[in-house]
């Protein structure tokens, strides 16, 4: 198993709406891509003062690496993440990736 692990730093004027509309949708895609079986999304707390840079993020669970591969090139997660890019500071220089697999 796959947790892609996605880190935003969400630019302060970013459109609240727009970042809602951008969770909802990757959420939405879960299920409809062969693999991509849980999607999780909030505000970083930061509780050990880590990663103040980057201030929201989400989780994606896929059963392989395969089915995150399938994820990266559908064309409608494409769509979504260039408008979380909009969303970021510096644009994808805002965002970190962590793809980790999980052991049993």
């Amino acid at each position: 198993m796959i947790r892609h692990i996605v880190m935003c730093n969400i630019a302060w004027d970013a459109d609240e709406a727009e970042l809602n509309a951008v969770m909802a949708g990757l959420g939405d895609l879960v299920g409809q891509i062969d693999g991509y079986t849980g999607f999780e999304h909030g505000p970083n707390r930061d509780f050990e003062a880590k990663s103040p840079d980057h201030d929201y993020g989400f989780v994606g669970t896929f059963a392989s690496a395969d089915s995150l591969a399938a994820y990266a090139t559908d064309p409608r997660h494409q769509a979504l993440g260039a408008r979380l890019v909009t969303l970021c500071v510096g644009g994808g220089d805002g965002i970190i990736v962590y793809d980790v697999e999980v052991q049993d």
